[in-house]
């Protein structure tokens, strides 16, 4: 058996968005875990417009190949982690609207939340979108990597910026990475069902 996907998504798409290199992070450290096959999936790449299929994405008739790229990508994963800035205390418009853009392609998997912000660490954007992935059959792991004074743990410039995070936050994403792979067996047995 191969490894379960795990896709990494930048829920920013704002340039200069400090999220690039946070999932990047994460992404190394995801890699070093061992326990996926680790894809990186960059929402400023994927350019979905403000959702524009004709029909409810229950039904999965998706006129547009945006969409069916994007449901294709999204179906292949085997579990999530969702790098996500707080805006106005919430999370990010791109980011629900790529949500948003399929359904069923999301149930039943496995989602683990990297946060950032100043003092509140994006927690209350975490908190918005929990109700939003339990609506989508998701399964939210508890173990969570909330950054507090993100800007303090970027360094470098432009494509060049590095994420160094204390060891604190590294062990957060490795206890996160645990919680995902230990979630992926009855993940499998519900997406069967």
């Amino acid at each position: 058996m191969t490894n379960p996907l795990l896709q990494i998504v930048v829920g920013s798409t704002r340039p200069g968005r400090v999220g690039l290199p946070v999932a990047q992070w994460f992404e190394k450290v995801a890699r070093e875990h061992g326990q996926f096959d680790v894809e990186l999936v960059d929402l400023a790449e994927v350019d979905l417009p403000v959702y524009d299929e004709p029909h409810h994405p229950r039904l999965r008739r998706y006129v547009h190949e945006h969409t069916k790229a994007w449901s294709a990508s999204v179906d292949r994963a085997d579990a999530f982690v969702l790098v996500m800035p707080e805006y106005n205390h919430s999370f990010s418009s791109g980011l629900k609207n790529a949500i948003d853009f399929v359904f069923h392609e999301w149930a039943h998997k496995p989602v683990g939340l990297v946060s950032y912000g100043g003092v509140g660490a994006g927690i209350r954007a975490v908190q918005a979108l929990k109700p939003v992935l339990l609506a989508l059959q998701m399964l939210p792991v508890v173990e969570a990597v909330p950054i507090p004074f993100v800007p303090t743990l970027v360094h470098g410039e432009g494509d060049a910026r590095t994420f160094d995070p204390p060891q604190e936050i590294v062990d957060g994403a490795v206890a996160m990475l645990d919680s995902l792979a230990g979630r992926i067996p009855a993940s499998r047995v519900l997406r069967g069902a």
